[in-house]
């Protein structure tokens, strides 16, 4: 069944939630839950998902949801489909839901050792780029150049984004996809084929903050499409480590970063060496990541 064809039975997420307008996670999730269907249970970290999901019995969410510590979500992911197993629940999908601080800085040793043992569950990392439900504070996912609340002054983060893809590639697991909600069949896709793979599978998913970016709510979606034809988000999917394949090439004149920048307050002071060294970045990442993709292909 395809995306448009999705009706109100289908829905695993309950209208009414707390999520902000325009909320790139929320949005994320429910395509998620589409994809993924009623036999799931969640494993959730402290995150923005933490509120927008709810406490039982006012839950957002259709599906079990076991809430946990911010640095424990691969630990808990891993032990809650151990769990299931043990009970002969061997089809039940366990999906880990993090942000970026539950993924990229204080979730990462967790995050690592499930990988590591290729524990059987998805995990699946909402990308907004800071600590935005604890009041918008740096996280390692922070691009450079962007505006926070508690980056040295004069308030911006100095150092690059972690390159989280590549840290989950050098565990060799069977599947990690990046996704935006912009290109939902794209994301549908992955989601149903990390759903079909046995072990580790990591979904990375980039999801706009209307608050914490300074954009419209309007502009989720536009956003997202200008991260991925700027390059500023590409998207691709790597098998076993190894196996890189873009799953949305672009022509050879990409988007200008500054187009998708522009559309959002915590670059509005960026200068133009920052804004330079930013583009510089993007382009390095992108001649790398085709290069993969390319040697990759010459070698099937």
């Amino acid at each position: 069944m395809k995306i448009g064809e999705m009706n109100r039975e289908n829905e695993m997420i309950y209208s009414g939630h707390n999520a902000c307008p325009g909320c790139g996670a929320a949005l994320a999730v429910r395509f998620l839950t589409r994809a993924l269907g009623d036999n799931l249970a969640i494993a959730l970290t402290a995150s923005c998902w933490s509120i927008i999901a709810g406490a039982p019995p006012l839950t957002a969410l259709k599906c079990p949801v076991l809430h946990c510590p911010f640095p424990s979500a691969g630990s808990v992911g891993s032990g809650l489909k151990r769990g299931l197993n043990a009970k002969g629940l061997y089809d039940t999908t366990v999906v880990v839901l993090a942000g970026d601080g539950g993924t990229f800085d204080i979730g990462l040793q967790a995050l690592s050792g499930a990988a590591q043992r290729n524990e059987d569950f998805i995990f699946v990392c909402y990308d907004n780029e800071a600590y935005m439900n604890t009041g918008m504070q740096t996280s390692s996912a922070t691009p450079f150049g962007a505006r926070t609340n508690t980056a040295p002054y004069p308030l911006f983060k100095a150092g690059q984004k972690k390159d989280i893809m590549q840290i989950m590639a050098a565990h060799s697991i069977p599947y990690a996809a990046t996704a935006t909600v912009a290109f939902p069949e794209d994301l549908d896709m992955k989601l149903k084929k990390a759903k079909q793979v046995r072990g580790f599978r990591f979904i990375h998913i980039l999801s706009p903050c209307p608050p914490g970016w300074g954009t419209e709510s309007a502009d989720t979606i536009e956003l997202s499409r200008l991260a991925v034809s700027s390059g500023s988000f590409p998207l691709y999917e790597v098998t076993d480590g190894s196996d890189w394949r873009m799953t949305y090439p672009l022509e050879e004149k990409r988007t200008p970063l500054k187009d998708y920048l522009g559309m959002q307050k915590r670059f509005k002071e960026i200068d133009r060496h920052r804004l330079q060294v930013l583009q510089e970045e993007v382009d390095r990442e992108w001649d790398y990541l085709i290069e993969k993709a390319n040697r990759s292909e010459s070698k099937k």
